[in-house]
């Protein structure tokens, strides 16, 4: 029997390895742009067409590379980061295994132009599927510049795999996004199909968390710092007013790494227990800095997980530092990013001695029965008048509501016969519940969810029929999202308008609501913060429970409109609302699946009074 176990060829090898390193176009960004970071480039710019699909190019002023050097990187587990096993525990680089590049170029059309800053002219490489096609001399500036072409252009399975386009620009900006804060000191911009979607220029944290997430965030952050022997904490959290539904905005960097850590996470969760419901998640961007010698990086692929020597300390250390910054969140916030003036101008610039105390002045004659006043000084003159005696004209009139009939209050009925007349009549319970007699004892159905099974059945018929009626706004509102958010929306818009939005683009990053559903119309809602809900509700539900878009669509809407608990309703709406939900086609449960109405036999009530 011959042998079976032979060697794979280079290209083989590389496209296997190319599977763990690149997954979508967001992993050939986030190699691309740590690759720039390590080469101290002070200035990123990238551009995306067809969501990374059809180009990935990446442009930086970093050290570049010598000829050889260029033609080397695309070998794999070449690195110029480790030499020896040893170094693998003093890692500072975001990269250090060597095999991002020659995993991309395994499976694209690569073009790379680079030239270190001492010389005169640089180097081309054109490389696809692994095989050097071309390298020749070329002018460019001091810096790299990389393109990469059709990705996965010889792996179709591979492609066909690939999400939309707006989802996969999405997990762009994600990537983006983590690079972006964890170097706020370096300029990046980043484009796609020709739109700039952000333009981030050199600064402190602050301002750069400002930058991506939008001008309303400045008021958000409380400032975390707390230096230990074992570790140093610095960053911001959200104030627990402004926490969201989901924890897109929850950033840990150890060493300015990108990580994903439950347990650490699960510190910053535990020090703002009793400030949020168990269903809402804060804001938080924490830089971890630790001796590389107590960590180890090279755990996963995507290098996002660590293993610490100590995990209980640091646990701690962060819980404490997070809890100490939230008893001071509710420091003013000003436009300045570096300190902190709210008090500034509460301090009087005068002595103590030189504040005249405020005089009172009064009229110790002045009587508001006489019908005359009589001059004071710091009162007029004039006379006025008052009439004294009440008219007795139509006295008879006082006494004629004594005639209406007594409203009884709504009680509870004495006879079955009541149950087949066509108008109920309900009694509500703490503003919650709505409880009626049935022929076997009480009915009780919570009021929010019956509303919410109302609307979403509503809603998911609109998105079938296309049809949602819109009511227009009398002053049409704009909604500024940040980026990932933006794209979200702009993959919904249909959908959204769908429902009886009536909204389009207004410029970067901002959408213009010009109405709303008619269904939402009567009751008093911010046509912002609904569009904000709906958005961070439809991404909830779809991380949570993988739902169609169509179905998180309708789920988050009507869970966002709905009345809520401990609203008042008459008589009318109770009725009009039961009616209602009894012509849903699924009456009993809600939209989470917990039942909406629950029944007490008199059997039940018995039981409870002992009889």
């Amino acid at each position: 029997m011959t042998d079976i176990i032979h060697l794979l060829p280079d290209a083989v090898a590389n496209q296997i390895a190319a599977g763990e390193v690149v997954q979508r176009p967001a992993s050939a960004v986030k190699e691309l742009l740590e690759n720039s970071i390590d080469a101290g480039a002070d200035k990123i710019q990238l551009l995306i067409k067809d969501a990374g699909k059809a180009l990935i190019q990446l442009i930086d002023n970093g050290c570049g590379m010598s000829v050889t050097d260029a033609r080397m990187c695309f070998e794999r587990h070449a690195t110029s980061k480790v030499k020896k096993a040893e170094d693998l525990f003093a890692i500072r680089t975001m990269g250090f295994r060597g095999e991002a590049m020659a995993s991309i170029a395994a499976i694209a059309q690569v073009e790379m132009k680079t030239r270190r800053h001492e010389d005169e002219i640089g180097s081309c490489i054109t490389i696809e599927g692994a095989l050097v096609t071309a390298q020749e001399p070329v002018a460019t500036a001091p810096g790299t510049q990389i393109s990469i072409k059709n990705l996965f252009f010889n792996t179709p399975a591979r492609r066909n795999f690939l999400k939309s386009n707006p989802v996969e620009m999405r997990h762009i900006i994600d990537e983006f996004t983590r690079v972006a804060l964890a170097h706020p000191t370096v300029f990046f911009s980043l484009h796609h199909d020709g739109t700039e979607i952000f333009n981030l220029p050199k600064g402190n944290l602050k301002q750069r968390i400002v930058h991506i997430f939008g001008n309303n965030y400045n008021e958000r952050l409380v400032p975390v710092e707390e230096d230990t022997t074992i570790i140093n904490v610095k960053g911001y959290i959200g104030k627990p007013a402004f926490a969201k539904k989901t924890r897109g905005e929850q950033f840990f960097f150890v060493n300015n790494r990108f990580i994903k850590d439950p347990y650490l996470n699960h510190a910053v969760s535990s020090a703002f227990d009793d400030l949020l419901p168990d269903d809402s998640y804060p804001l938080y961007v924490l830089f971890i800095e630790i001796d590389p010698a107590k960590i180890d990086v090279n755990v996963h692929p995507t290098k996002t997980e660590i293993k610490y020597l100590d995990e209980k300390s640091i646990y701690a250390i962060l819980k404490s530092a997070v809890k100490r910054s939230i008893g001071r969140y509710n420091i003013s916030p000003t436009l300045d990013f570096d300190q902190e003036t709210g008090f500034s101008n509460m301090i009087s610039p005068k002595a103590v001695e030189d504040i005249i105390p405020p005089s009172i002045n009064f009229n110790p004659d002045f009587n508001p029965f006489a019908t005359e006043i009589n001059s004071v000084s710091g009162y007029s003159s004039s006379p006025r008048n008052y009439e004294a005696k009440p008219s007795a004209k139509n006295w008879g009139s006082l006494y004629e509501i004594t005639k209406e009939p007594v409203v009884e209050q709504t009680t509870f009925y004495t006879d079955d016969t009541v149950l087949e007349t066509k108008q109920k009549q309900y009694m509500q319970l703490h503003n919650r519940y709505i409880i009626s007699q049935i022929k076997s004892g009480l009915m009780v159905i919570d009021q929010q969810m019956a509303h919410e099974r109302i609307l979403y059945e509503r809603f998911l018929l609109h998105l079938d029929d296309r049809k949602g009626a819109s009511q227009q706004s009398l002053f049409p509102q704009t909604i500024t999202l940040n980026a990932n958010d933006f794209e979200l929306a702009k993959s919904l818009l249909e959908d959204i308008k769908s429902l009886g939005f009536d909204v389009r683009e207004f410029g970067k990053n901002t959408l213009v609501v010009e109405g709303i559903p008619v269904d939402l119309g009567s009751s008093n809602i911010n046509e912002t913060q609904l569009f904000e809900q709906l958005i961070e509700g439809f991404k909830n539900t779809q991380q949570e429970l993988k739902l169609t878009k169509r179905d998180s669509l309708a789920r988050s809407l009507a869970k966002n409109s709905a009345i809520k608990a401990g609203t008042a309703l008459g008589q009318e709406e109770m009725n009009t609302l039961i009616d209602e939900l009894f012509a849903c086609k699924t009456p009993n449960f809600g939209v989470s699946g917990k039942p909406i109405i629950q029944t007490i036999t008199l059997t039940e009530l018995d039981k409870k009074f002992e009889k």
